[in-house]
């Protein structure tokens, strides 16, 4: 079948409308601009098209890390405790593994909390202990971090809380009431 005019066939409406919408389209816009969208549109298909590939993933017993390390507390809250006075605190923990644990480091979220801790490695099943000082130099609520590096890259993290109380700057006044009745008798 030779189509000679779109018009005669109304089945053919749709594709005369694609033709003059493209025409129109050209005229428009520039082959620049044309080129861009193509290209978004087609990263975009390319985009979704992606599926996921789940990759079962062997369980290696000798490279898994297991729970070395056990603390008894995770938190210790200070309390009120008066501006300026350094106060500490100790984490205990055990070595629930089967190799000697070796702390790396203990960092502190600031300067104003320092850990202390021995450098020797801990064996299995034994405890040890980190040191924890925090000097308060500002008023307030606080809630500082520790973290605990150990074994080269394994971590857990330690926090210490409370709220410190501004000291008077000044001695107490003398009590007047005091002396009158130390002077009667």
């Amino acid at each position: 079948m030779i189509v000679k005019n779109l018009v005669t066939y109304p089945q053919f409406e749709h594709i005369k409308f694609v033709f003059v919408s493209l025409n129109q389209f050209y005229f428009n816009y520039t082959m620049k601009k044309i080129f861009a969208i193509f290209c978004a549109l087609s990263l975009t298909y390319i985009a979704g098209a992606q599926t996921n590939v789940t990759v079962p993933v062997k369980e290696d017993k000798t490279t898994s890390v297991a729970e070395v390390i056990s603390l008894k507390e995770t938190e210790y809250d200070f309390g009120k405790i008066p501006q300026g006075k350094p106060v500490t605190h100790v984490f205990t923990f055990i070595n629930t593994g089967t190799t000697p644990l070796v702390l790396d480091n203990v960092q502190a979220s600031c300067g104003c909390t320092t850990p202390e801790w021995s450098k020797d490695a801990v064996p299995a099943g034994a405890t040890s202990k980190i040191n924890v000082g925090y000097n308060a130099m500002n008023d307030g609520p606080f809630s500082k971090f520790i973290t605990i590096t150990y074994n080269g890259t394994q971590s857990k993290q330690v926090t210490i809380k409370g709220e410190v109380w501004k000291t008077p700057t000044t001695s107490a006044p003398e009590n007047s009431g005091l002396s009158s009745l130390k002077n009667q008798q």
